[in-house]
């Protein structure tokens, strides 16, 4: 069983997708830690409601972000983390955690990369008039969005769908494809 801290900033949708795989026993791990990196973010209430312990740290609260990166190493090192997945979580990895989990931290971006890399990638996808959307899984590097690619999928995309239409078409993606993808490195370990 693999143990691993989910990272995330917003509404964890990803979060629970990759929790309710792992209760339904597809995914052999256990989230050992949630941390969030914003105080009034959604995810919050829901890793409380699935009992999940949640790390909440402010970088403004830190003296650098090495600091705050090192606080966070601390608490994944005594919960014996081994990956860490990054779900939503909208920061850049520096080396701190880099050098401690190498081709250990996934990240799942929601545009077909190299493509619209970085906030708002649906946003940028959609007004950029892109005839194909998607998602992609690849490793963290220190830089953004940068990493080897394990994993996309995309569709093609109807000029007439809302950018909420399309929206909700990668999230039903990223909810399947994470989940197997992790389910598959995991396995070939």
């Amino acid at each position: 069983m693999k143990k691993i801290a989910v990272f995330a900033s917003g509404h964890g949708t990803n979060f629970e997708a990759i929790d309710d795989n792992i209760k339904k026993g597809y995914l052999d791990a256990s989230i050992e830690l949630l941390v969030v990196d914003q105080k009034k973010a959604e995810v919050i209430d829901k890793a409380k409601k699935r009992g999940v312990e949640t790390l909440v740290l402010s970088p403004k609260d830190f003296s650098s972000k090495k600091e705050y990166e090192e606080c966070i190493l601390e608490r994944l090192k005594e919960k014996d983390v081994e990956w860490i997945v990054l779900a939503g979580y909208m920061r850049i990895v520096t080396n701190v955690l880099l050098d401690a989990y190498p081709n250990r931290i996934i990240n799942i971006h929601p545009s077909l990369l190299p493509d619209f890399r970085g906030l708002d990638a649906i946003g940028q996808a959609y007004r950029a008039k892109a005839e194909r959307m998607g998602v992609s899984i690849h490793y963290i590097d220190s830089g953004l969005d940068t990493g080897s690619l394990i994993a996309q999928e995309g569709f093609d995309v109807d000029p007439k769908w809302t950018i909420d239409e399309c929206e909700e078409r990668i999230h039903a993606i990223e909810h399947r494809l994470y989940t197997e993808t992790l389910k598959k490195l995991w396995e070939e370990e």
